[in-house]
């Protein structure tokens, strides 16, 4: 058993997740207030125990929880408990809520912070936190591609990233500006910790590889849309929570295995471990 924890893939991202958010602190200044980081993790495992023994089922593999308050003290920002908490809530509760054969149609954090900011008016996202440094980008692209290569959805990381920069390049040319502006769009922290890290959650996006490639250029198309033309500055993480749902659709027009964290190790292996 501990072999094969050591192969799930969630280990490495809390790993990295928590690098993230002490980088941020000591190198951006960030303000977080770490009470509230403590209140994620508070509320987002008393959420799931209590909804799995509500719901009857089993409380489930406790490297989910550990994302999910880790993702939602990287990217939310608020200055009132209530509405931490009221995120952290939402986030856990959606995996019970909205989902088909063992699979959730939210981005758990993804959702919380989405309704967090639908409902009230005590958080909001810092898309600027991360700047445009490049060697910040180097971490994460670097990072973030051996965990969605590791899970099998390097693509729909690869696939967001070349349509919104295919997208903001011709929008670029057609204004007439230099290059400069679409390096400096392309260069933000934000999106790339959104691609890599919250993009490719392989429990909540579409299990076939044409799916995800129509879904992530999707969602890409959206948030460029919602960006550019709504002037919408978290237009990603809306985008993201819009189209989710559809995932169950393209799972049942394009069949393939469900995404499961821990992989079985080799009977040998497990024999000789006996």
């Amino acid at each position: 058993m501990p072999v094969m924890l050591l192969r799930d893939a969630r280990l490495p991202q809390i790993l990295f997740l928590s690098l993230f958010l002490l980088l941020g602190v000591c190198t951006r200044d960030w303000s977080l207030h770490w009470e509230f980081v403590a209140l994620n993790f508070l509320v987002c495992f008393a959420t799931q125990v209590l909804l799995s023994r509500f719901s009857g089922r089993s409380p489930g593999n406790w490297l989910s929880a550990l994302v999910t308050p880790l993702s939602l003290s990287l990217m939310l920002r608020s200055h009132t408990a209530w509405a931490v908490a009221l995120a952290a809530f939402l986030a856990i509760a959606s995996k019970f809520v909205f989902c088909t054969g063992g699979k959730h149609w939210f981005n758990p954090a993804n959702f919380g912070i989405v309704l967090s900011l639908l409902l009230t008016q005590e958080t909001w996202i810092s898309n600027g936190q991360w700047g445009t440094a490049a060697g910040l980008l180097l971490c994460f692209g670097a990072l973030g591609g051996v965990i969605t290569r590791r899970v099998g959805r390097l693509d729909t990381s690869v696939v967001f990233l070349m349509t919104v920069g295919a997208l903001e390049l011709t929008r670029v040319l057609w204004l007439g500006w230099t290059l400069d502006v679409w390096l400096h769009r392309m260069s933000s922290g934000s999106l790339w910790l959104f691609a890599f890290f919250m993009l490719s959650d392989p429990r909540s996006i579409p299990n076939a590889l044409p799916a995800r490639v129509l879904w992530a250029g999707a969602i890409a198309s959206v948030t460029f849309a919602l960006q550019n033309l709504w002037f919408v500055p978290d237009g990603m993480f809306y985008a993201l929570f819009a189209l989710s749902p559809l995932t169950a659709l393209l799972d049942r027009r394009w069949h393939a295995p469900q995404f499961q964290w821990q992989v079985p190790l080799p009977r040998p292996l497990l024999q000789g471990q006996a």
